[in-house]
Parts: structure tokens; C-alpha cells; sequence
């Protein structure tokens, strides 16, 4: 088969790398034409995963048209604020009737729309029922070693995602199905937002009681804001939430844990930031996920702390303090 991967940072680039293991002819467009060179002449992309080989069949491009033509499978996974520019750019070169995978996870600033709502939005309906979305604890890094991987792609077409299903699965990198599109990607979203929180109290010298609290209490938030949207909240207790918000709120790779260590730590958010030649979604998704629980009138405390603590400045001891002391309830209120 042949694949194109529309987006050449570190995920992109081991989506494409777990491709051209399974065999498949694989382009990776890239905005950065010496990173799409790379691919291509030294099969590797030094400035995001250097030292990790691509297999062969995994070439870069610079041109859109080229990397999507003949294409049979098509990955989009860009940071989510340039998502909507990049594919209407691609629009013109989509094939007909091929899947077309959204890896990126976030909620866009302006419209609240999650990725895959963002691509119904820019493309013709006909595109729609080709729509699937991939998300899942999964570190490009540790992808790329062929570590022992599972995601979820999610579509309400069956068939649609079980044939995404068979071109990403091997021995190491499993993928299940799922009819959830809202509560995988909402999962994978807002996930970001809470790794924050746990990075800030990591760095703030808290342990293992208030991290294991943060990862809780945010679930329960992001069940209650996921379900409000039409999802399952058995979707959150798998891969796309519980799983993926363990990897990032824990492990040492996550970007959005490393912004809330340098917060914890003192710095302000434009020294974390600058520091980083990465994407960490939740610092925009903080903001989406404030103005979104606001519409739908969803009380989501954690994540409003993230946000004040990001846009307005807020002290994270402040913030600590306006989460502890909170009018005692029920743990578990949906409503």
C-alpha cells in the first residue's frame, strides 16, 4: 500500500516509521524542507528523533501534491492550531474514497472544535465517512524503538477502522478499534491539560498521594466534560484516557509534564516554552478546555486551575489552595 503522513514532527515520523516496517510505501510531508531532505537522503529525522533509523520504505517530501499522490492511506497529524491550514492546503490533492487518519490531539482555540471536527469542517462531505482518529499512550521515541505500543483508532464505520486497524498493526504496535470518535478524542485532548497539573506538582516537591490525586480528580473532570459531548465514559477508562493520561502525567518523554515541571519549579511559562522545540498541546488546550467547559457549563476545577495558572498568572501554590479548599461532596457526580 501506499501512505501518505501529512506532518513530519516526532509522532508523524514514527507513524510513518511503524508503516514502512509493516511494508507499506510511506511520504512524509514535512513543512521544514531539510527535515523532509533528511527523510529522505539519511532516513532519519535528526531535529526531532536523532539516532532513530526510518526503514527504507519511508521517504520525505516538501511538496504536498507529491506526498499525497496515488496515496491509498492518509495520516494527518500536525500540531492542532496549524490543522485546519495544512489540510485545506491539502484538500486539492486528497484522493477519493482513502482513509483518512487524524493522529493530532487538542481542541482548536477559536472554534472549541476537536481535530476530527475541525477536518468534517474543512472537507467536502463525502470525505466524512473516510474519517478515523488515532490516539493512545504512545511516545514517538519509544514507537520508533519498537517498544510494545496499543492505541485505538475510533470512526463509526466499522469497516473504516478495522482496515486502518490492519495497515498499523504488527508484533509491537497494536491497535484496537473503537466506535467513540468524541471519547477517544477528547480523551487524548485533554489529557494534555492534566499532565500539566501533575508536572507542576512534581515540581513544586509534592509525590506520589498528589499526583495519583491530580491523575483522579482530572479523569473524573475529563469523563464529566466527555460525556457532556456525547461519549462513553467507558472510552475514558481505556486506552484514549485513563492510558494515555498515565503516560503523560508519569512518564519522563512528556512534554506537557515538562511544562508544568519548569511552572512548579518557578519558571514563568514563556522561559518553559522557550526551552522547547516541541509542540506541548495542553498549554493551547488549556484554554479551549476553559472556554468549552464554560459553554457547556461543566464545573472542571483542575483544568480551570491549569488555566489560570497559565493565562492569568496564577501562583501554583494559589492554585493549590483553591483546590483543597473546595466544599467537600460525592466523589463520583456526573452532572
Amino acid at each position: 500500500m501506499r501512505a501518505a503522513v501529512i506532518g513530519g514532527g516526532s509522532w508523524g515520523t514514527a507513524l510513518a516509521s511503524v508503516l514502512g516496517h509493516n511494508g507499506h510505501e510511506t511520504t512524509v510531508w514535512s513543512h521544514d524542507a531539510e527535515a523532509a531532505r533528511d527523510i529522505s537522503a539519511r532516513h532519519e529525522n535528526p531535529k526531532y528523533l536523532p539516532g532513530l533509523k526510518l526503514p527504507d520504505k519511508v521517504t520525505g517530501t516538501h511538496d504536498l501534491a507529491q506526498a499525497l499522490g496515488g496515496a491509498e492511506l492518509v495520516v494527518a497529524v500536525n500540531p492542532s492550531h496549524v490543522t485546519r491550514a495544512v489540510m485545506r492546503d491539502a484538500l486539492p490533492s486528497l484522493p477519493k474514497a482513502t482513509p483518512i487518519v487524524c493522529a493530532s490531539k487538542g481542541i482548536e482555540n477559536e472554534s472549541l472544535l476537536t481535530m476530527n471536527e475541525v477536518l468534517e469542517d474543512v472537507l467536502p462531505a463525502e470525505m466524512h465517512p473516510y474519517l478515523v482518529c488515532l490516539s493512545g499512550p504512545s511516545f514517538a521515541k519509544e514507537t520508533m524503538q519498537r517498544m510494545p505500543t496499543a492505541v485505538v483508532v475510533a470512526s463509526p464505520w466499522e469497516k473504516m477502522a478495522q482496515k486502518v486497524q490492519r495497515s498499523f498493526s504488527n508484533d509491537w504496535f497494536r491497535v484496537y478499534t473503537s466506535n467513540d470518535v468524541a471519547g477517544v478524542e477528547l480523551g487524548g485532548s485533554l489529557k494534555n491539560v492534566c499532565a500539566i497539573a501533575a508536572g507542576i506538582s512534581d515540581g513544586m516537591g509534592f509525590g506520589n498521594n498528589t499526583r495519583a490525586a491530580i491523575m483522579t480528580r482530572g479523569l473524573a473532570e475529563l469523563v464529566r466534560l466527555s460525556v457532556r459531548k456525547g461519549a462513553n465514559p467507558l472510552t475514558l477508562s481505556g486506552l484514549a484516557g485513563m492510558g494515555d493520561l498515565v503516560l503523560t502525567c508519569t512518564g519522563e518523554l512528556s512534554r506537557n509534564r515538562t511544562v508544568g515541571l519548569g511552572l512548579g519549579r518557578g519558571q514563568t511559562l514563556s522561559e518553559v516554552l522557550k526551552g522547547m522545540t516541541q509542540v506541548a498541546e495542553g498549554v493551547r488546550t488549556a484554554k479551549s478546555v476553559h472556554d468549552l467547559a464554560r459553554q457547556l457549563e461543566v464545573e472542571m476545577p483542575l483544568h480551570e486551575a491549569v488555566y489560570r495558572i497559565l493565562y492569568e498568572d496564577l501562583p501554583p501554590k494559589a492554585a493549590l489552595q483553591s483546590l483543597t479548599s473546595r466544599e467537600l461532596k460525592s466523589e463520583f457526580q456526573l452532572h
